[in-house]
This record gives structure tokens, sequence and C-alpha cells, in this order.
């Protein structure tokens, strides 16, 4: 596996496929507290015919490294990457805090990004009342228990508790100092008011079931973007996970469809 060395963390990603394949590569961004295995659906079904690349970001599954305290150091990590695979052009697909990532390279990148995926994204970081208490006394309980809250919330009923259990034990070994740190910065984000600026065809996927970025939330993003596709999928929070071959036959739809 790959690593890049950016700002004293060895980030680790993946970059398989044709690189004379069909379109511009896709890069994709995995979320807060997950990894970059989140997308292995995707990467065996678009690998067959185009380049893909998706990393760990910094703190984040085999990357090293400590939080960084804001979304735009984080999409620095990953424009390091990009920049390092000489990666001029590409479609970024990036999910809950990789979208918040992946709207921040858009917006000052546009002449890069041919397509964007926002997966269960929003611009501008709103908490219901539910999950506010629940940060709100993060710093009181046991950290694994407070990883378990949230990741448990993250699902659609019915989806297996065995499953979910595996979810929560992967996200625990994520340092504290990271979770929280992302957390951070994913308090502090917001570019709702500049999301008009994006000319780039995008596309909106949101869980119907997401109680931690709820549809409404995602409908006042959608509202706001000049033209936006929006997909609403029978799910939670963890779309790629729950349904990854719908996810996967939407993603392959938009990024084909020529404009």
């Amino acid at each position: 596996m790959p690593q890049l060395e950016v700002d004293g963390a060895a980030l680790t990603y993946d970059d398989e496929g044709p690189r004379d394949g069909d379109g511009v590569p896709l890069v994709f961004i995995h979320g807060w507290t997950a990894d970059r295995h989140r997308w292995d659906h995707q990467l065996d079904h678009f690998t067959q015919k185009r380049r893909v690349v998706r990393l760990d970001l910094r703190g984040h599954g085999e990357s090293g490294g400590s939080g960084r305290r804001t979304v735009a150091e984080l999409a620095g990590d990953v424009l390091a990457v990009l920049d390092h695979l000489e990666l001029d052009r590409f479609v970024l697909v990036g999910h809950s805090m990789g979208g918040m990532i992946a709207q921040t390279l858009t917006l000052d990148h546009p002449e890069r990004v041919e397509r964007l995926v926002l997966v269960n994204s929003i611009s501008r970081m709103t908490y219901s009342r539910g999950r506010g208490l629940l940060m709100a006394v993060s710093t009181m309980v046991p950290f694994k228990l407070f990883v378990a809250a949230n990741i448990q919330r993250a699902f659609a009923p019915g989806y297996p508790r065995e499953k979910i259990r595996e979810y929560v034990r992967a996200s625990a070994g994520t340092p504290r100092e990271v979770v929280m740190t992302c957390y951070g910065a994913m308090r502090s984000f917001d570019v709702l008011d500049r999301i008009g600026e994006i000319r780039t065809p995008t596309l909106l996927v949101h869980g119907y079931h997401d109680i931690q970025l709820p549809v409404s939330q995602m409908l006042r993003m959608a509202k706001a973007y000049p033209d936006a596709v929006v997909r609403i999928v029978d799910a939670g929070h963890e779309l790629p996970v729950e349904k990854p071959a719908e996810l996967t036959a939407v993603l392959d739809r938009f990024v084909t469809d020529r404009p």
C-alpha cells in the first residue's frame, strides 16, 4: 500500500484501475472515524474501467498523524495526494465529512473537479437537539461509549446488529484526539452561503433514515446549488455500507452521463 508523507504524517492511499480508462479518475473521500474501505464496493466496480483513488484521512485507518482543526486543512491533505499522483482533473465523491472536504476542494479548485458527488453530507453543520446533547456530554463519558452511541445512530433501523458492532469497534480504533479534533472541524464548517458559486455538475445522494445529518438539512443545501441532481435512498447515514450496490449504480449513472 503506497503512502505519502504530508506535514509529518504518512497518508495511506490506493491508486488502482487503468490509466487510459473511460473518463477522468474518481476520487473517494471517507467520513469521520471511518477509512478508505467504506468504498470497497465502488472500488471493485469502477476499477474495471477507470482509474480510482481513495485514501485514509490523517489519523484514520492506516494513515498516521493527529487530527486537523479545519476542513480546509483536511482538504489540503487530500490535494497533496492528488498533486503527488499528478491528477489535474477528477470526479470527487465524498461521504459525510468527506463531502465537506469535497465541497471545499471544489470551491477552491473548480477547474479541477469535473463532477461532484456528496453522499450523506451537508454544507453547514447543524445538529439536532439529541445529537447536540450527545456531543455536549462526550467529554464526560468513556470514549468507546461515546463512539458507540454515535455509530449506532448512523444506521437505519433493522441493519444487522453484528455488523454495527464491527463498525463501532473499527471507529473506536481512531485515536480520541483525532475524533474530537475532526469533530471540531466539522462543527465550524459552513460554506452554505458560497455553494451557489459551484457550477460543477453535482449529485446529492442521501439516506432517508439519516438522523446524523437529516434529509431536511440536505434539501436546504440542494436549494442553494444551481443545478443539482438529488437521490434519496432507503438507508441511514452509512449509505456506502448499508446499500453499497444501490449507491454504486447511482454513481455509475451520474459519472457516465454526458452533459
